[in-house]
């Protein structure tokens, strides 16, 4: 055979090149970037090389306001944000809204006289920071916190405003904005107006935040020398309707979280920005009546890196019920267009579009806004402006503006922003108002967090939950209140037992996921590590105390306690309290609770509170009372005493008798009692699960 000479070589080395580089284009090199996208490349949404120097940040953007905020469960953030836009809009305020955990602290004592920060921050549990401020509150409540200068005091340039939202029904009530504002003002930084408090445990935090910020803003006005104007709606946000593309189209977003899960490659770690779509091993209705539903799941993370430990919460994230969507779509005027794809982009390069585009109209409104939430009178008096006619408009204008008359009228029947626009006009759309101004002011979309109702020495790699259906009939509202996860969950039950289209009270949920991807029988989900544990000590003595749903996370502690039992450790005394309606119709895990006795023996005693099945109501604190001796005597012994459910009634009671109880049994004041009461929540030894 011929030998190839050099330019043969060469020439046929060009024609290969040739030939890969024709069949590559468009995947390997020559991509067309779609101009409109926004970066969600990653999990979390953050754009590489992003800075970490927020007094660089704010520099580089021309911001004289930086509204940090430490947010669980959104509501922080909304208010954050809510305060960018007033002090834009009324003030002239240059402002941005940072998380917490995005930016580094040490250079605050760099920030000029002529910039101000704010700090809108939740407690979380048991004063504890939500999880994006633990580095943030870590450094600056230390006692040795470096600043990057040696002034001293390190922070007598920084000028502050702080909010905080708490709930009272927690021993450390709003610990977290008065943590930080005692700390800040100790390295010599100048609060301006008051701290603000909000009360979820009353039910008054909007009102709580309204209240708070129109002297705020007036004493901030007069520090910094603003003047008010006329406040002037300013999209954040740009919408590009998208001709070129459809709903169908692979780069676009119908509800996926990020650019892993829309390519079909679900990558760890999972968390509050990653969910992982997890498979429903098992559902089952665990109430013996008909008119209400409580469910129990056994969710599979055996295919994830997920771990948890007993005690935890198993965050669900939920899809908005088909009903709202389409009501909020028609309103608005856009049902004709839900499945136009669209761009959104961030007109202020320090915001950030809260969900991954090019997407659909559907696809935001349905997996990404909270619009079954209660509409904040705030919002109300914001799209005034835009209102389809003169008497709506002053309609919306007195809502806004007249607290009592919008809780008569509004808030009284918990309406979300649809209803709300339906009240005050149903016969005219909305469509002037623009779409930009909803996504600014509905909160996005946040998981639920559920007590994880399994113990993870028992099955590792499935996770527990019990929930009840939420339901609730309203004075004055014409369609029932329907909690929007705990019905999503009943439709993943009904499909999971055959259902083809189920309709759970007449709410149709896309329980198959975006492209099909949740098939009906999958959930996305994360894991958020608790406080709430049991001791490290098996033989510990623990009281328990959790009515109705509040049993969940001591299911799993008795379910471990058993486990241990039956391999050979020693358990300690175990009291469970446990109360329901009526022993036929809602007493949870009833057969379990019998298997566990036999595992643990005299070491465990459920003690049973059946509000409904006497001529007086007996609660768990009823119960409680009438086993005081042997509490006080097992709290001698250094127990462990928990409480798990309704925050604002039973928990609290639940406080007051256990200090009835110590006083009594050890003969002091109840004043000194509550003072114990104090010292065991201090050291850990009294643990609360609760909800408002």
């Amino acid at each position: 055979m011929a030998q190839l000479d050099t330019l043969d070589i060469v020439v046929l080395a060009a024609l290969l090149l040739g030939t890969v580089a024709y069949f590559t284009k468009g995947t390997h090199w020559g991509i067309t970037k779609d101009p409109y996208a926004t970066t969600y490349g990653n999990v979390n949404g953050a754009k590489a090389g992003k800075t970490r120097n927020i007094v660089k940040k704010m520099e580089e953007s021309n911001k004289n306001c930086v509204i940090f905020y430490g947010s669980q469960t959104g509501t922080a953030e909304d208010y954050a944000s809510r305060l960018a836009k007033e002090g834009k809009s009324r003030y002239g305020l240059e402002t941005m809204v940072a998380d917490l955990e995005e930016y580094d602290y040490e250079n605050l004592d760099t920030l000029g006289e002529d910039k101000v920060v704010v700090f809108v921050l939740a407690t979380y549990g048991e004063g504890e920071p939500t999880d994006n401020a633990v580095d943030f509150y870590e450094f600056i409540i230390s006692e040795d916190a470096s600043f990057s200068q040696t002034a001293d005091p390190p922070l007598e340039k920084l000028k502050f405003v702080a909010f905080g939202l708490g709930n009272n029904t927690y021993e450390h009530y709003n610990s977290m904005v008065r943590n930080v504002t005692k700390a800040l003002e100790k390295m010599g930084a100048t609060r301006i107006g008051e701290a603000g408090e909000g009360d979820d445990g009353a039910g008054t935090m909007e009102e709580d935040f309204l209240a708070w910020k129109d002297p705020m803003w007036t004493q901030l006005a007069e520090k910094m020398n603003l003047e008010e104007r006329e406040a002037v709606y300013e999209p954040v946000f740009g919408f590009i309707e998208r001709e070129n593309l459809t709903r169908d189209s692979p780069e676009v977003y119908v509800g996926e979280p990020n650019k892993n899960h829309l390519e079909g490659t679900q990558k760890g770690p999972y968390n509050a920005h990653n969910p992982y779509i997890a498979p429903i091993a098992e559902s089952r209705e665990i109430f013996t009546v008909k008119d209400r539903n409580c469910l129990h799941m056994e969710i599979d993370i055996s295919s994830s890196n997920l771990s948890y430990q007993t005690g935890d919460h198993i965050a669900i994230w939920p899809t908005n019920p088909g009903r709202e969507v389409d009501r909020f779509l028609k309103v608005t005027g856009l049902l004709p267009k839900r499945d136009t794809v669209v761009s959104v982009k961030a007109l202020d390069p320090t915001a950030k579009v809260p969900f991954p585009t090019p997407t659909t109209y559907d696809a935001v409104v349905r997996y990404h806004m909270e619009i079954c939430a209660p509409v904040s009178r705030q919002m109300v008096a914001t799209i005034a402006p835009f209102a389809p006619t003169e008497s709506a408009r002053a309609e919306m204008v007195k809502l806004g503006g007249d607290k009592d008359y919008f809780h008569d009228k509004i808030s009284n029947k918990y309406y979300n922003i649809a209803q709300a626009l339906e009240s005050v006009e149903p016969s005219s759309s909305w469509s002037a108002i623009p779409i930009s101004a909803f996504v600014e002011g509905v909160p996005k979309i946040q998981p639920r967090y559920y007590s994880i109702s399994s113990s993870s020495l028992v099955q590792k790699n499935k996770i527990s939950i019990t929930a009840v259906v939420e339901s609730m009939n309203i004075p004055g509202r014409p369609e029932v209140l329907k909690g929007v996860t705990t019905n999503y969950l009943l439709a993943l039950k009904q499909m999971q037992h055959g259902d083809q289209q189920p309709d759970p009270h007449g709410l149709t949920y896309e329980i198959t996921g975006p492209r099909n991807k949740y098939d009906g029988i999958h959930v996305p989900v994360h894991i958020r590590h608790s406080n709430f544990k049991l001791p490290s000590d098996p033989s510990k003595p623990i009281i328990m105390i959790g009515p109705g749903t509040g049993v969940a996370p001591f299911r799993a502690f008795v379910q471990e306690r058993a486990a241990q039992a039956k391999a050979g450790q020693t358990i300690g005394r175990t009291l469970l309290f446990f109360g329901c309606r009526k022993s036929t119709e809602d007493f949870l895990y009833k057969p379990e609770w019998e298997i566990y006795k036999k595992d643990l023996g005299d070491s465990f005693e459920l003690i049973t509170a059946f509000s409904r099945e006497g001529k007086d109501k007996v609660y768990v604190q009823h119960r409680l009372m009438e086993k005081k001796d042997e509490v006080n005597e097992l709290l001698k012994q250094k127990a462990y005493f928990y409480v798990c459910g309704d925050a604002a009634n039973m928990a609290r009671e639940v406080n007051t008798v256990l200090g009835k109880i110590l006083a009594e049994g050890r003969g002091v004041s109840e004043a000194k009692a509550e003072e114990i009461v104090k010292g065991m929540r201090a050291a850990n030894q009294y643990q609360e699960d609760v909800w408002s």
